[in-house]
């Protein structure tokens, strides 16, 4: 691709942002090389690792790959036989660590059902030669140190040096403090390339035999290594001698150690700095809330709410652009600021992220083609004067285009022909378009020519599109429509900024009365445009107002359905204990008769034994028609009654609506949920409806039970040392409580055990209707022992 258009279309600002958000430099390398591809499968992969890092991300978190160090440099010297330094040998080391880092990110949900995704094959080629990296760190403390316990012999040498260090101290210390101390400058010990001193006064030089090794700038002060310490600077010289040897030996022995993970370092170099630059590209696209576009080789583009990536994400308005359909040139009219040249750039910019396998800022499902080449000839629109200088540039870069430019490829003008003559520049602009639309060449293109928008109307595969102007507040709405010219607004905005009416009257006279015709003509459609959106806007509230009540309808017909189940289930239960009942009572009495008609009872007798059966009966004949017998608090008569009212019917125990007024014998039809029944007046009590202020409701019973239930359920529950369905049945009541209370969240602690507890908890959770989302327990929270549990708000 020409790299002209990267500058035009600002595509290196993506490049440069998506390399910030790189970790390593080889990452940042690897983002700053990209360019749009032109193979769709290749495009085609490189989104998909996108997606698959994005999604990475929003589950796991991120990984970081600032440790990443290019040790290929190292590599060479070790293939040559030659010994790497410390901060070599760190380098390694933090390689093969983030390799290790990034191998357990990509293993840190492993036994949970995911697919593979086809980043799984990068994390699992990393090798992170963790015995290697773990004697380096082991070895080497930091760039200045090396660690005592790196040698055996290295630490005896260090424990020589420690013994001749005191044995030095010791001498200089008892002459510092005795017969030599009259002789000293200060009573201190001091080094002079890197032997032990002691600061000896000058005129007391021959009271203190030794070496000198320095004076003061004065001359008054020498620095003399006493006769007693010669021998024991020497031994500590050859002592430092000899560790640097153990150091030697220490980093010849890492790099042998290194030289055998050579391919391995080589690498995972190369596949972290590639997983380095995949989710550079999918932590931008994660900042942008871009999405993953369909590809298609049929020249076609569809972006869905287009958002431009470099403009503020709360102010920008997205756009939604077609090319390349039912038509392939769109010219786009409007006012200058209108967001003409915004939508020219979003569809250039989109296309190239795009091609490059990045995210685009737009809806799910956006569309875009495969392009050989993308042109643009974009100028400064907002400039006052254009000089011939300017108009002869432009018109270079557009012949450049005109001669460059295939069926593959996607041209974009601002502006076109505009710095000449308006009419020379209309007619130029249209043999251009023209030209490019005889060879089928996607184009869109800017301008303020009206003869462009009559092109656009009479020519086939030709369309028109506008950005939007608020003529009453003087503003563009940067919305772009397709299949509706622009208006030139100048009449409207010089009017509403106080132009004499008599001047934009005498204005109108000098235009044709073809261009007033054509200017009325685009009224009437921008009119048109507006009554269709405010009735579709309409159209699309009645939906959801329809959508709602059918919802609503459905919960109160299932509330019903519930209700009649259990009233039929009630029925049934008594009739079976009715049925219960009148089978042992006959029981008892056939079980009476025989007796009394064995035994010889007398008449009376069995009289008696018959009343006491009979007195039995009527009891729990009343007993049961208790509540059928009911009366109600108040007598009701025909007048006390309205359609509408809410009553309870005493003989059901159930409140229905009154559908009819009570006929001449007092009966009446009262509506039940879905039971319609004829009943009685006399079976009927008035329900009276309390109106409940705002004030009252606060106080209601159901607010004291919260309140209640609040102050009496536990944010937590502990499961431990019950069997599973011991534990599933505490649970079940305990969300319900949980839920009742509005606590925000709940704790279950089940412990890890074999993790069949867990596995049921977590089954009960997913499928409680109460419950949002549950998580397993972090570091802090009991880790994989315990569940966390989010409850949906009312």
């Amino acid at each position: 691709m020409n790299r002209k258009a990267y500058h035009t279309l600002e595509f290196y600002k993506i490049i440069e942002r998506l390399a910030s958000e790189a970790g390593s430099a080889g990452g940042r390398k690897r983002c700053m090389e990209l360019t749009p591809m032109q193979d769709l499968a290749a495009i085609t992969a490189a989104q998909q690792e996108t997606e698959d890092a994005l999604t990475r991300l929003y589950r796991r978190g991120g990984v970081g790959f600032s440790g990443t160090r290019d040790v290929r440099a190292s590599l060479k010297r070790l293939e040559i036989g030659s010994t790497l330094n410390i901060p070599e040998l760190l380098d390694v080391c933090s390689l093969l660590e983030t390799a290790a880092r990034a191998k357990q990110y990509a293993r840190q949900n492993e036994g949970r059902e995911e697919d593979p995704d086809s980043l799984d094959p990068l994390f699992d080629a990393l090798e992170p030669c963790t015995q290697l990296s773990g004697e380096i760190r082991r070895c080497i403390l930091s760039e200045d140190e090396i660690s005592d316990d790196a040698s055996p012999a290295l630490h005896h040498v260090r424990r020589t040096i420690l013994a001749a260090n005191d044995k030095i101290h010791s001498t200089l210390s008892g002459m510092v403090n005795g017969s030599a101390r009259t002789y000293l400058q200060d009573a201190v010990i001091t080094q002079r390339n890197g032997r032990y001193c002691i600061p000896v006064k000058a005129e007391y030089r021959s009271q203190v035999p030794g070496m000198i090794h320095d004076q003061s700038s004065t001359g008054s002060t020498l620095f003399v290594e006493p006769m007693a310490v010669v021998k024991l600077n020497n031994d500590l010289k050859e002592l430092y001698l000899k560790e640097q040897e153990e150091i030697e030996h220490v980093l010849e022995a890492l790099s042998n150690q290194t030289a055998f993970c050579t391919e391995e370092l080589d690498q995972d170099y190369d596949i972290l700095t590639t997983l380095d630059f995949i989710f550079a590209k999918a932590k931008l696209a994660k900042n942008m809330k871009a999405t993953r576009p369909r590809f298609n080789e049929k020249r076609q583009i569809y972006i869905k709410e287009g958002r431009h990536p470099l403009l503020d994400p709360k102010k920008v308005v997205p756009v939604t652009i077609r090319l390349g359909q039912d038509y392939d040139l769109l010219i786009v009219t409007g006012p200058n600021t209108g967001g003409k040249t915004v939508s020219l750039k979003t569809t250039g910019l989109l296309t190239l992220m795009g091609q490059a396998g990045l995210h685009i800022p737009a809806a799910q499902n956006s569309e875009l083609a495969v392009f050989d080449d993308v042109y643009a000839d974009i100028g400064d629109e907002q400039s006052i004067e254009q000089s011939l200088s300017t108009f002869s540039s432009h018109m270079t870069n557009i012949i450049r285009i005109l001669n460059e430019a295939s069926l593959n490829s996607l041209v974009l003008f601002d502006e076109l022909c505009a710095g000449t003559d308006p009419t020379e520049g209309a007619a130029l602009a249209i043999a251009i378009l023209s030209h490019l639309h005889k060879m089928g060449i996607r184009t869109m293109a800017t301008t303020h020519y009206s003869e462009l928008k009559v092109f656009a109307l009479s020519a086939d595969g030709v369309e028109n599109a506008c950005c939007e102007f608020d003529v009453e507040t003087l503003s563009p709405t940067y919305r772009l429509l397709i299949g509706i010219p622009g208006k030139s607004n100048a009449f409207a905005i010089s009017r509403k900024l106080g132009l004499p009416d008599f001047l934009i009257e005498d204005a109108k006279g000098h235009l044709s009365e073809q261009n007033e015709s054509f200017e009325d003509l685009l009224s009437d459609l921008e009119s048109s445009r507006r009554t269709i959106e405010l009735e579709q806007a309409e159209i699309q509230e009645h939906k959801e107002e329809i959508r709602s009540l059918r919802e609503a309808l459905e919960k109160k017909q299932e509330k019903l359905d519930a209700q009649r189940d259990r009233i039929l289930r009630e029925a049934n239960e008594q009739a079976r204990k009715v049925l219960q009942e009148a089978k042992d009572y006959a029981d008892e009495t056939m079980k009476n008769f025989h007796k009394f008609g064995k035994a010889n009872i007398s008449a009376s007798e069995m009289e008696a034994e018959r009343a006491k059966l009979r007195e039995r009966m009527k009891k729990t004949e009343k007993a049961m028609s208790k509540d059928v017998a009911k009366k109600p608090k108040k007598a009701l008569k025909a007048s006390d009654l309205h359609l509408g009212d809410t009553v309870k019917v005493l003989s059901l125990n159930l409140q229905g609506t009154v559908s009819t007024l009570p006929d001449a014998r007092g009966n009446l039809y009262v509506q039940m949920g879905i039971l319609r029944s004829q009943v009685k007046l006399t079976d009927l009590e008035l329900v009276e409806e309390a109106v409940i202020t705002a004030k009252q409701f606060q106080r209601t019973s159901a607010g004291k039970i919260k309140m209640s239930k609040s102050a009496s359920v536990s944010t937590e529950l502990n499961l431990i040392g019950m069997t599973v369905d011991e534990a599933l049945a505490h649970l079940d009541k305990y969300l319900d409580d949980a839920y009742l209370a509005h606590l925000p969240s709940v704790r279950i602690v089940h412990g890890k055990g074999t993790g069949a507890l867990r596995k049921a908890v977590q089954g009960l959770l997913k499928r409680n209707k109460y419950v949002k989302s549950y998580r397993l327990g972090e570091f802090g929270e009991g880790d994989a022992g315990v569940t966390i549990a989010t409850f949906k708000q009312e």
